[in-house]
């Protein structure tokens, strides 16, 4: 058996946006993704966060699955707009009083709270004062609201994420378009809205410490890039690691960093971002550790002659080819390609560049064509597995000194899954939204069986 030892934290994530509902109740302001699902075509289905998953009315229910569940801890993301309804100024004290619930439940059922401040559900306010994350003047927004919140729950919450996954809300919005708020806009500003969105980080980084009650533990979460060879020879090996370093050099680089490489800067020449050296000193603040969510690498291997689009530009024989994948390769119900592989790696890699630095897995698991059986049941074999492959990987980058502390599986139950509204399904317990009835999978049973043994 493959052991991770009892110190190591057993966790489920969620979202705010796309579990809580009640997106217009006690005072809770629009969110950019209020808007954006309400243009038509922009979600499937049309699908919205107006009841989700009910958790706002549903959450002691809720949390007494995670007891059932065994996880030592729970990450969830506060809603912005429930908390400060335009992003700035006046407080809601019933948005506040909500969270203050949530987190007396866990507590009092011994799960340790691990809260994201940010994950996309922008207020809308900003989004109309200011652009969004287009001006710098949400990133200093950001943090009052963290100094706010972190003043209100310190004196029962020590672990602090700032932000999810930067991209989401700047490229996959921006360049991409898929994404609230939406729009696309020239790749200066877009690389202006990522710059914005570490300043936001950097300076939330600084609120935490100067507002928390007790010493706080405060990371970014990004979902990196991340590549592996697919013959691990020394040459391939050096490609991968060239790869994740070029890949990852607007985000997790300068936000540990505090700094972005030559090479980054050269390849967006007149798109690259405006900046100073005092925000760049902001952005590399450091942290307690880095949160990775993972779901699926890209394969490379060395080729001195190829081409290769990164950062929405084209590089020219950058030393690295990544591979397709043929039509058969097993992929998830997101036809997301399944590589644990990659994981390793960047565990690997992280350790390389960051010896030392904490990591937590922050999200992990993938979406399943789930089938209910005649007696409730959903065997989801796909997901168990799933999970077993990447667990056992990992626990093989920790016995060769990967500083891998927790894991956190995405997700706890089946919700919004953004601009694919319910029709995919990522939870280990299966949510049935016409009832809001939940349901533990088998995958679910597979993993409160990991916990429960350490191993």
């Amino acid at each position: 058996m493959l052991e991770f030892g009892k110190e190591f934290i057993w966790g489920a994530a969620t979202a705010s946006y796309q579990i809580e509902g009640a997106t217009n109740e006690d005072g809770r302001g629009q969110s950019v993704w209020d808007t954006f699902a309400r243009q038509p075509g922009r979600v499937v289905n049309n699908d919205d966060g107006l009841i989700a998953c009910d958790h706002y009315h549903r959450y002691k229910e809720d949390v007494a699955m995670m007891k059932e569940l065994g996880i030592d801890a729970y990450r969830f993301s506060l809603a912005w707009p429930r908390i400060m309804p335009t992003g700035e100024g006046a407080i809601n004290e019933k948005g506040l009083a909500f969270y203050d619930r949530l987190i007396d439940e866990l507590l009092a059922k011994d799960i340790t709270p691990w809260i994201t401040l940010f994950h996309w559900d922008l207020p809308q306010a900003l989004q109309d004062n200011y652009g969004g994350w287009q001006s710098k003047e949400v990133s200093q927004r950001f943090a009052d609201y963290a100094k706010v919140v972190v003043g209100r729950y310190s004196d029962r919450v020590k672990n602090w994420f700032t932000i999810n996954e930067i991209r989401c809300f700047t490229t996959f919005a921006h360049r991409e378009g898929f994404h609230a708020p939406g729009g696309i806009l020239p790749e200066k500003m877009v690389n202006q809205t990522i710059h914005n969105a570490l300043l936001g980080h950097g300076l939330a980084v600084h609120a935490i410490r100067s507002a928390s009650k007790q010493a706080a533990n405060i990371g970014l979460v990004e979902n990196l890039d991340t590549y592996w060879p697919v013959i691990d020879t020394t040459e391939n090996i050096a490609a991968a690691k060239k790869a994740w370093l070029l890949a990852n050099d607007a985000i997790l680089l300068p936000a540990l960093r505090g700094g972005y490489r030559d090479e980054y800067l050269e390849l967006l020449g007149a798109d690259q971002p405006d900046f100073t050296a005092e925000e760049m000193k902001v952005i590399g603040t450091p942290c307690d550790f880095i949160g990775y969510n993972y779901y699926s690498g890209i394969p490379v291997r060395a080729n001195p002659q190829s081409e290769v689009k990164l950062h929405g530009k084209t590089l020219i024989n950058p030393g690295f080819e990544c591979l397709p994948f043929s039509s058969d390769y097993p992929k998830t119900d997101m036809t997301w390609p399944i590589t644990p592989k990659a994981i390793y790696y960047a565990l690997k890699f992280t350790q390389e560049e960051f010896a030392g630095l904490p990591i937590y897995i922050t999200e992990n698991g993938m979406a399943a064509a789930d089938v209910e059986q005649k007696n409730g049941e959903v065997i989801d074999l796909s997901r168990a597995e799933y999970l077993r492959t990447h667990l056992e990987i990992i626990n093989r980058a920790r016995k060769e000194g990967a500083n891998l502390k927790g894991y956190f599986v995405w997700s706890l139950m089946d919700n919004y899954e953004w601009s694919l509204g319910y029709s995919k399904r990522f939870g280990i317990y299966r949510v049935n939204y016409t009832t809001q009835a939940r349901k533990l999978k088998y995958s679910g049973e597979f993993y409160r069986q990991v916990i429960t043994n350490h191993r």
